[in-house]
């Protein structure tokens, strides 16, 4: 399992991006929210819709998650 945050800026899409705590992209700790630990992306981006509308994976860390 890993931990991961989603960012409270949405990017300029309009998405929030999902990230793994060990992500080099994450963005500044004052943006992220905590998601908790998941076993995937998609169960960290399904906690992230709770908050945002918007919302997609990292293309980074979580490309597997990533649409948009």
């Amino acid at each position: 399992m890993a931990k991961y945050c989603v960012n409270k800026n949405a990017d300029e899409n309009g998405y929030h991006e999902v990230h793994r705590e060990t992500c080099e992209h994450l963005p500044e700790f004052k943006n992220q929210q905590d998601l908790g630990y998941w076993s995937s992306c998609s169960e960290a981006v399904q906690k992230a819709k709770q908050y945002y509308s918007s919302v997609d994976g990292c293309f980074y860390c979580c490309p597997e998650c990533h649409k948009h």
